[in-house]
């Protein structure tokens, strides 16, 4: 079954399945061991199959060094990871896991007893699955022993807040959304292992963040992310997250925005470069220095700031002639490095090969000029759409179509697991999110376009362009109060016509009685002359 998008609902996984899979269930602690006790102890009661359960207790340094209760798991495990930090702990744990499934869990977080098992019914239906239980957290106090009822002793207990809203307003992460990684949660969450091959472990230099980066990094791989409200499981207390949240996000903040493009709001600065920019070009560099410069100074000039330019050719193996260098068969090549080796968002490349992290790679055929909007253009239309690729048709020659291509690389990194042998990859990403084409006119691209201008004319142009766009701000604001006092007066001329009309209707009403008495006043008078008149003739005779 090939999921579209994030929309894991087509798969349909039975509650009813056979376990086959091995997970391994790896749990990073420092200190704390009474609480470990409890969740070992909870591991213990799972539903899922002992035997295709090991569980790993990673010691990150504690003092006195923890160990194993006499409740625990059949086949679970404890080593030791003296290098400091959760990330660290995990990626030992990793290593020595043997699963399946990576099943990440925190040495705090006791599991229900079907909790292991509604996270492998969903890995049983796909292989590219990141799935994340529900956590609630319980203020009660440790017990001595685990109560067989946990809903009983842990309950009233307060939900993950920021996770449930999250997948509320994007309908379980089912919508197009950008951000589903964000549900990657190191405290319950299980991953199949070829995803965590293809993205790799954690990252043991992140201070804070490590799990939300991973989680990009997994989409990047391909994955789909799955919230399974069945894998419940009670936090025993609150975490520092929840008592000092903006403290937290200043120091989780500054470093993830160097690693994760998709926090579009943490790079709002217009110039600055990072580790990992949000689009990719890829240009060849081999077709002459002029057609390659035109391109590349373009989406250097471009309104997406947030990008580097890969511009690929022999360098490697390339000589220059110093004795004669206008007469050099490389000299095309030669301009080509000379002029951007030192520009720092141009990456000299020997392989079209695009890095896996970025998002959005563009492949351009040199010579074809971006207008100062196209690619962020291109990028919204991709974006808002959900699309795995964007063709852009340049040019039609009797040798065939010249084409651009913005493909995102999570959709392709799925289409590449999917793929059967001999499958167009194209078509696979079709499916697991859409095509689309357009025409490079209609997006700015061009064989020639104005000279880029300076940053002085930029920054003019953009004082141009606000004092405009406040002055029509005024414009429409003096508008608007025109149109309210304008239904203001309506709505008078509109009481006024009722009250006329109905003084029009009781001047109707007087005037029919006003005739009818008319009426009956020449009645009588009528009669009266005709009986005068009989009177009359009565007398003369």
């Amino acid at each position: 079954m090939r999921v579209r998008g994030n929309d894991y609902r087509a798969l349909r996984p039975d509650a009813d399945f056979t376990p086959e899979l091995r997970v391994s269930v790896v749990i990073p602690a420092y200190g704390g061991q009474d609480k470990l006790d409890l969740v070992l102890a909870g591991l213990a009661r799972q539903t899922y199959p002992a035997e295709l359960t090991e569980v790993i207790v990673v010691d990150n340094g504690s003092t006195p060094p923890l160990r194993l209760p006499a409740d625990h798991p059949p086949h679970t495990r404890l080593i030791r990871c003296e290098t400091p930090g959760r990330g660290s702990a995990r990626n030992a744990g990793l290593a020595e896991a043997e699963g399946d499934v990576i099943h990440w869990l925190d040495s705090d977080v006791v599991p229900t007893p079907g909790a292991v098992a509604a996270h492998m019914r969903w890995h049983h239906a796909a292989p590219y699955l990141a799935v994340t239980g529900y956590l609630r957290f319980s203020e009660a106090p440790l017990p001595e022993k685990l109560p067989d009822d946990l809903e009983a002793y842990f309950e009233p207990a307060e939900p993950h807040a920021w996770l449930v809203r999250l997948i509320e307003r994007t309908d379980g992460l089912t919508k197009n959304t950008d951000r589903p990684f964000s549900l990657h949660v190191g405290g319950a969450t299980s991953v199949g292992r070829r995803l965590i091959e293809a993205a790799g472990p954690m990252d043991g230099d992140l201070v804070l963040g490590q799990d939300t980066e991973m989680g990009y990094r997994l989409m990047q791989a391909g994955a789909v992310f799955v919230p399974e409200p069945e894998a419940r499981a009670y936090h025993l207390g609150p975490t520092m997250r929840m008592s000092h949240k903006e403290r937290i996000d200043r120091v989780s903040y500054a470093h993830v925005a160097d690693h994760i493009p998709a926090y579009r709001w943490l790079r709002r600065h217009p110039d600055r470069k990072w580790k990992i920019p949000y689009v990719e070009v890829v240009v060849d560099g081999t077709t002459g220095f002029d057609g390659v410069r035109a391109t590349v100074d373009a989406l250097l000039a471009g309104t997406m700031n947030d990008l580097r330019v890969v511009v690929v050719g022999p360098w490697d193996t390339l000589e220059r002639d110093r004795r004669a260098p206008l007469r050099d068969p490389n000299l095309e090549l030669v301009l080509v490095r000379g002029h951007y080796e030192h520009e720092s968002r141009v990456r000299l490349a020997t392989s079209d090969e695009a890095d896996p992290a970025v998002p959005y790679v563009l492949r351009l055929p040199p010579g074809w000029v971006p207008g100062e909007d196209s690619v962020a253009a291109l990028l919204e239309l991709a974006r808002e759409d959900g699309l795995g690729l964007v063709n852009v048709l340049l040019d039609e020659t009797a040798d065939g179509i010249v084409a651009a291509r913005l493909e995102r690389n999570a959709y392709f990194a799925r289409a590449r697991m999917l793929a059967r042998p001999g499958e167009e990859l194209d078509d696979v990403v079709d499916e697991v999110s859409g095509i689309v084409w357009v025409s490079g006119e209609t997006y700015g691209f061009a064989t020639e376009q104005p000279e880029p201008q300076g940053r002085r004319s930029v920054y003019r142009a953009r004082l141009a362009a606000k004092a405009e766009a406040q002055r029509l701000a005024k414009e429409a604001e003096r508008i608007r109060a025109d149109v309210v006092r304008w239904r203001d007066e309506a709505a008078k001329w509109r009481k006024s016509a009722v009250e006329y009309r109905r003084e029009i209707a009781a001047l109707r009403k007087e005037v029919a009685g006003l005739r009818r008495d008319l009426a009956a006043e020449r009645r009588t008078r009528n009669l009266r002359t005709a009986f005068s008149a009989r009177v009359k003739r009565a007398l003369r005779k």
